[in-house]
């Protein structure tokens, strides 16, 4: 499970790029009841944060990058983004975006792993990540969907010191890594891998991704929302023995992510 503990190496933080702020604003909030609180606009930055229950959940930006699809970008805790920057070169990954800092709210920075895979790294300041987690409408869980698992596990593992636990798939579907931070027990695992070929990543031109999972009360009923506000559905809803009902969709940009109601423990 994820906590707001923030362990270093555990998820603290996602905001989504989109083309369109106030489409997606607008999609999240009926989809997943969420608020939106803009932080301005201007020639240079559109954005602002997600609530929910009026506790911040996720961020929202325009995406300026060019060339960059809409997606959602995840953030793992980290006590010295300047040394993860050094050793996620050291380990064949490339910098995206250089460490810098956000006001007094912390340092951030960003980067792709060595098969291309994008994502970031948060270094608290006064703000240590989001304020609601493994609720509904909050993030409960990270996913890497890659094309070269060993390769992952062997760039993850040794930068945020990951542990890994693999488990077979039902019906010979192959492996799902299991991920929990360093030194934690496996009740605080946060996610998971899984390996695909690179014609089941045409979302990311082959490359591998990652996307948040959102718990909900009604899997179903939260697909429908997205199917009436203008998302699709890649898969499901269907249920996983022992995990939930989950679903994987995009929103109207093609951003990825999945929704689950948790097994009844």
């Amino acid at each position: 499970m994820i906590t707001t503990e923030f362990a270093p190496g555990s998820p603290c933080w996602l905001d989504l790029g989109t083309p369109d702020v106030r489409a997606a604003a607008a999609f999240y909030g009926t989809v997943l009841g969420w608020d939106y609180e803009s932080m301005g606009e201007s020639e240079d930055f559109e954005g602002g944060m997600f609530r929910k229950d009026g506790k911040i959940v996720a961020g929202l930006g325009k995406l300026t990058e060019e060339g960059a699809r809409p997606a959602w970008m995840l953030y793992f805790s980290v006590t010295d983004a300047d040394a993860t920057t050094e050793a996620v070169q050291q380990k064949g990954g490339t910098v995206r975006v250089a460490p810098m800092d956000l006001d007094d709210w912390g340092r951030m920075a960003q980067y792709s792993d060595p098969l291309g895979g994008q994502f970031a790294v948060w270094q608290p300041g006064t703000t240590k990540g989001v304020d609601l987690v493994d609720q509904p409408g909050s993030l409960s869980w990270t996913e890497l969907y890659t094309s070269d698992a060993t390769a992952a596990k062997e760039f993850y593992g040794g930068l945020f010191g990951w542990q890994f636990s693999d488990m077979p798939l039902p019906g010979g579907g192959g492996t799902y890594t299991l991920i929990t931070p360093a030194g934690l027990p496996e009740e605080r695992m946060h996610g998971g891998l899984m390996e695909l070929g690179k014609e089941n990543l045409s979302l990311a031109n082959g490359r591998p991704y990652w996307h948040p999972v959102f718990a909900v009360e009604n899997c179903d009923a939260t697909v429908a929302k997205v199917t009436e506000n203008g998302g699709s559905v890649q898969m499901g809803p269907e249920d996983a023995e022992g995990v939930g009902r989950l679903a994987v969709c995009l929103d109207p940009a093609n951003a990825d992510f999945v929704v689950l109601t948790p097994a009844e423990s």
